[in-house]
């Protein structure tokens, strides 16, 4: 059984902060809208969209950027509310958890009596909704729960064959199955496994057992050794957020270090606290693949947080310090769900997804510091000059490149020049008797080239040539039509540019390696 709450960044921040719900809200990431609110939904704002397009469509639209710490805060009530009727509550992430169903649905009555009375707890003691499914596999439960479907037993392949595909959660996948003709968990469920391993690798694979309704552990899970666990104990209990993100990633690095040093990996974690005064607080976590030190990480700083600061839930504004705060004096981290890790090859400064990570988690945080324009990222467009072709788009934004596959007509052929200069550098081409080389409307040209002048720099002979490709666009814009004509250029000092004659002047646009 997976509990989920609807719109949860947008409840948390209600809860924690005060910012009304029932307004037009969007919680952020990435300069992109994680999740909005239902009267931001009616103003056409949607997941995905860009801030500026959010704004444009919902002047008055609330924009807050995505905090997990205070999701996390907001939902450890809740999950202590499910954990009063039901034993191995494990959180998936803030605003969802799941549990084992046949235990509440023998209690109670029924799957349906216990789903009902877990979402009425929550109602009565946090006030917020929640919605419950049940079905074969935490994957499948989670997209029951979205539904509001209690899956009979046998039934979850039947469930999940009609979802689209979009469904598995991976948009590179699913961009590439949608191109072959797969828009249905179903269809993709039907590929042979073997052959979707062997094509699209370890990860689809997965994603195909998913969309099939089998069990998502595609390795079968050993007894966790019990030597594996990792503790901290502090002199000074920590009170202070970011002292809990620094004890995180060290102990992060510690059970991660352990883990691959016995050839392992979890995919669920036990996080256990012991405050000042002797309280014991417990926590597990559940991860659909195998959870990194980042993941690790992430889950022990948000719970801490959860746990530190759930007295303040009641104020609208955060102190930094208050007297009701729960001080943790020791930290335990327990892995679960061991699978065999063997056999990986990790790159060359470390693993490849985590490196990534990392540099996508700079760039997000430099980028909400400075503004969606400040990190940008080149994408090479269709186009008849090199420089024209560079499209610098804002981190985050999708990188599609346009008009690349459209002909051309005037196009320089490859390769293309290792440098194109920001501003073209003057130049003279001249025949043999020192004139300057002119093209005529026709193409034809006042002489051979023979020498070339760079800027200020004597004269180099010209040892080979080709050209011109023409160049007339826009000439319905007087102030942007472009009228030119490109040659390239290979000199007796073996240096090779890309010149252009445009409006009876020449210039070298860029150096070939």
């Amino acid at each position: 059984m997976v509990i989920w709450c609807p719109d949860w960044p947008i409840v948390a921040a209600e809860i924690v902060d005060g910012y009304p719900a029932q307004e037009p809200v969007a919680v952020l990431h990435a300069n992109r809208v994680l999740v909005a609110s239902p009267a931001a939904r009616e103003e056409g704002v949607k997941r995905g969209l860009r801030k500026r397009e959010a704004q444009g469509r919902c002047p008055h639209l609330i924009v807050l950027e995505h905090d997990p710490g205070r999701d996390m805060v907001a939902f450890e009530p809740v999950l202590a509310a499910v954990e009063g009727i039901a034993a191995g509550v494990e959180a998936l992430r803030p605003g969802a958890c799941a549990l084992a169903a046949r235990g509440p649905a023998r209690y109670y009555g029924g799957e349906a009596a216990s789903a009902e009375r877990i979402v009425e707890q929550i109602a009565q003691q946090c006030g917020v909704e929640a919605q419950a499914g049940i079905a074969e596999g935490t994957f499948a439960a989670g997209l029951a729960a979205r539904a509001g479907v209690l899956v009979p037993d046998g039934g979850t392949a039947d469930f999940l064959a009609g979802l689209s595909i979009a469904a598995i959660g991976r948009p590179n996948l699913v961009d590439l199955l949608r191109r072959l003709g797969i828009h249905t968990l179903g269809e993709f469920a039907a590929l042979p496994g073997a052959d979707v391993l062997d094509r699209f690798g370890f990860d689809a694979a997965l994603a195909h057992r998913l969309a099939g309704g089998r069990d998502e552990r595609p390795l079968a899970p050993r007894r966790t050794p019990p030597d594996l666990d990792v503790s901290e104990a502090f002199d000074e209990p920590i009170e202070r957020v970011d002292a809990a993100a620094f004890a995180a990633r060290g102990l992060a690095e510690r059970l991660h270090d352990r883990l691959a040093s016995h050839g392992l990996a979890c995919t669920r974690l036990a996080i256990e606290a012991t405050t000042e005064t002797g309280e014991e607080l417990v926590r597990t976590w559940r991860h659909d693949g195998l959870l990194s030190v980042n993941a690790v990480a992430d889950r022990l700083r948000w719970q801490l947080e959860g746990w530190v600061r759930r007295e303040q839930l009641g104020q609208a504004k955060r102190p930094e310090r208050s007297g009701h705060e729960k001080r943790i004096a020791k930290i335990r981290l327990v892995p679960e769900g061991m699978v065999e890790h063997l056999g990986l090859q990790p790159g060359l400064w470390g693993e490849a997804g985590e490196e990534r990570d990392r540099a996508h988690r700079a760039m997000s945080r430099v980028q909400g510091l400075l503004g969606p324009d400040a990190v940008l990222t080149a994408v090479l467009d269709g186009g008849r000059a090199d420089k024209s072709r560079i499209r610098l788009v804002a981190w985050g934004d999708e990188r599609v490149a346009r008009g690349t596959e459209a002909p051309w007509p005037g196009r320089v052929p490859g390769p293309s020049p290792a440098t194109v200069y920001p501003e073209p550098i003057p130049a003279e081409v001249l025949d043999e008797h020192h004139r300057r080389v002119q093209v005529s409307g026709r193409l034809d040209l006042s002489g051979p080239p023979r020498y070339a002048v760079i800027a200020d720099d004597p004269a180099v002979e010209i040892k080979a040539w080709a050209g011109p490709w023409p160049i007339d666009e826009r000439w319905w814009d007087e102030e942007e039509a472009t009228r030119a004509a490109r040659f390239q250029l290979q000199l007796e000092d073996e240096r090779a540019y890309l010149a252009v004659l445009r409006n009876g002047a020449w210039f070298m646009e860029a150096l070939y390696d």
